[in-house]
Parts: C-alpha cells; structure tokens; sequence
C-alpha cells in the first residue's frame, strides 16, 4: 500500500525512505487505530488524541488506553499524548457533539459534518510534532470522505502553510485515503488489532456502542461488508 503523503517535494526524506516517526491522529475509532498499527510496522508512532470538549471524549480515551496495552500497540508505538483544544466556545451549547444527541441511525454523514475539524486536529498535532522534532502527520480518512477538509488539496496547503509557520517541515500522510472501511477491518485483522476495543460511536454508553448513531451504522454495515463477525459490544443492537 503506497503511503499519500502531501508537502512540498523538500519535506520528504530524499531517498525516498519511509520518516523515522509519525504523529498520528488516533481516537481509538477503528480506522485511527488501525492506522497506528499500520505505520508502527514501519516507523515510530506517536498517537495524539486532541479534546476539543465533545461530549464522548472521555470514553474515546478509555478505550484509546485499552488499546495501548495491546500488542499492534507496543514495540513501535509511543504512549499516546492527550492534547486540549478547546472548542466550546466556537460551537454552541446545544450543538449535538456537545451535548451528546448525535444525528439518527441512518442520517448521511453529511449530518455529521463538523467544520474545520481537521484543520483543528491537525494544526495542533503540528504544534505538537514541531516541539518534538516530527515532520510527518498521518491521519484515517478513508475513500469517499465528503468533507473539504478531507482532499489530498487540503492536505498538501496545510502541510506548506504549517511548515512556513512553525519554520519546521511538515508533510500529512493520509494512508487509507483509497481504503474503504471494509478494508481497513481486514487490514486490521492482518494486524492483529483487537477491533472490538475500538471505539467509533457518537453517544458511547459505558464503553459500549451506543448501537443507534449514523457511525454505529457504518460500522455495523463495515464488518457485513468484510465477511466478518462485528465485535463490537453495542448498548441498543444494529437492526439491519
């Protein structure tokens, strides 16, 4: 699998060579996690987990500590750094990622849509990855993302933009972009990912799936896709 990595031609190792170490963006969500994996085959991870104030960031921790005990998670892969960003003063109260009232099961994920949460995500993950002397980022969208912020464009500004501010080079590296989420279950399996650990839910209850969000769904519909026995522990069960 090639790794897409946007940045100017000078931000790459001119060998050609896979980077030393990565930050990753990781939420302990099955693509995320995978993806640490996945790069802890061949480099140095560092997971970052950015609180942005949302309402099932607790449990994503939870479950993203659960995970770092597991063995794709040893080895290569540093402790994972919780990073504050707070964003709580730009959404309003009764925004449902604040309050935890997810849109319904079979919404499209354009219901879901946050603004600018990447450009959030990964401007801190740079600030981060700058101190520590890391120049590349790497995150899970994965194939068919709607979101602007999700293109090999925005990716490749960003990466310029970051790297002319922090006067440090910066590439972001997005590995899955042509994966579906099918795929990723079975690379994650190829792995050794404890799966049901993962945690891709937008009104966790006590650790579990909350069964009834548009991101349940995926999920669900995901493991069906890839042939496989979906793990995951639900509080409502899927109804296909």
């Amino acid at each position: 699998m090639a790794i897409v990595t946007a940045g100017s031609p000078d931000h790459q190792k001119p060998d050609g060579h896979e980077p030393a170490e990565y930050a990753v963006l990781c939420s302990a969500g099955l693509d995320s996690s995978v993806l640490v994996a996945y790069l802890a085959q061949r480099a140095r991870v560092l997971p970052l987990y950015v609180s942005v104030g949302f309402a099932w960031e607790v449990q994503e921790q939870a479950a993203l500590a659960r995970l770092a005990g597991t063995r794709p998670f040893q080895d290569r892969v540093r402790p994972p750094v919780t990073l504050h960003f707070d964003m709580r003063d730009v959404h309003p109260a009764h925004h449902w990622a604040i309050t935890g009232t997810p849109p319904a099961f079979d919404t499209p994920d354009e219901d879901v849509y946050i603004p600018g949460r990447n450009i959030v995500l990964l401007t801190k993950a740079a600030l981060t990855a700058a101190t520590r002397q890391i120049s590349h980022l790497a995150l899970g969208p994965l194939a068919g993302n709607p979101f602007p912020d999700a293109t090999p464009q925005f990716f490749e500004s960003l990466a310029v933009a970051l790297s002319l501010g922090l006067n440090h080079p910066i590439a972001i590296a997005a590995p899955f972009a042509s994966l579906s989420k099918a795929a990723v279950i079975h690379l994650g399996m190829t792995l050794g990912v404890d799966l049901g650990l993962t945690l891709s839910c937008m009104n966790p209850r006590d650790g579990r799936h909350c069964g009834r969000c548009s991101k349940c769904r995926e999920r669900r519909d995901a493991f069906h896709e890839a042939g496989l026995t979906d793990p995951t522990a639900y509080a409502s069960t899927p109804v296909r």
